[in-house]
């Protein structure tokens, strides 16, 4: 269900306001929680009572362009890694564990490249330091993708992208919350987003992270390979990866029990 209601905001700039949920307040360290395209920090909510459960504190923001939050005229990776920093400032909420998921894995990795001494830890799941491809249909999904954001109007759009990250029958009610939750972003934004996506490339950076760094991986992933994830993975100094078998790219809610088993115990870990 989308989550109604007011929810607390920071200003970033003159023309940002970041909406996010935050859950335990008392609760240390601080976990950011990063979502994908088209969604919003709610989307983490198979995650929140595990979290704070753990003693975490938790924060999920909508990024700029998504959810309640601001719509400027630029969304770049480079620009929501560049708000989060300043919304982890604001909030007093540094250093974090950063865990980001497919679009939000990307500004998480930006984030941690750019600004190192706001991130404690870093979890990337499901997502890529350079978007590639390994076969034609993967290619062809791609570029379907952006005929339709750019054609054919939202509804054909958020169809198509929860029929792929929710696909089986028994997740008819995960399908049809991604797909309101698509519908509700702000078109420009979405294809921005999107366009920015293509664009991101830091695998020439990778060996710059020091922080511990876990990336977790869908075995049934269709919209970023697991092979571009394992590559990604081998490049980062020390980093641990995790297969989990019948999820896919939508694991933190197809999956939640395994997915919040392996989190905590990297984020507890010394």
């Amino acid at each position: 269900m989308l989550k109604e209601g007011i929810m607390p905001a920071v200003d970033i700039s003159e023309h940002v306001c970041i909406h996010y949920e935050e859950v335990n307040p008392a609760g240390s360290p601080p976990v950011l929680l990063l979502h994908g395209l088209g969604s919003a920090g709610a989307d983490w909510f198979f995650q929140f009572e595990a979290l704070s459960g753990a003693g975490f504190r938790v924060l999920a923001p909508d990024l700029r362009g998504f959810g309640r939050s601001s719509a400027p005229p630029k969304i770049t990776v480079k620009a929501m890694a560049d708000d989060t920093a300043i919304f982890l400032k604001k909030l007093n909420a540094h250093p974090a564990h950063v865990v980001g998921i497919s679009m939000g894995g990307t500004v998480a990795l930006q984030l941690a490249l750019d600004h190192p001494e706001l991130v404690s830890k870093l979890v990337l799941v499901n997502t890529f330091a350079r978007l590639k491809f390994t076969s034609p249909k993967e290619v062809l999904y791609l570029l379907t993708r952006l005929l339709v954001a750019s054609l054919m109007g939202p509804e054909k759009q958020a169809e198509m992208v929860a029929r792929r990250v929710f696909p089986h029958p028994g997740q008819e009610t995960l399908r049809n919350n991604l797909r309101q939750r698509i519908l509700h972003t702000n078109p420009y934004s979405y294809r921005s987003a999107l366009q920015s996506l293509q664009k991101f490339d830091v695998s020439h950076r990778l060996k710059e992270l020091k922080m511990p760094v876990l990336v977790i991986t869908g075995a049934e992933d269709t919209t970023v390979p697991p092979k571009v994830q394992e590559e990604m993975a081998k490049a980062i100094p020390n980093a641990r990866h995790v297969v989990v078998e019948g999820s896919g790219h939508g694991i933190i809610a197809d999956n939640p029990q395994t997915f919040n088993r392996i989190l905590i115990e990297f984020l507890r870990g010394s």
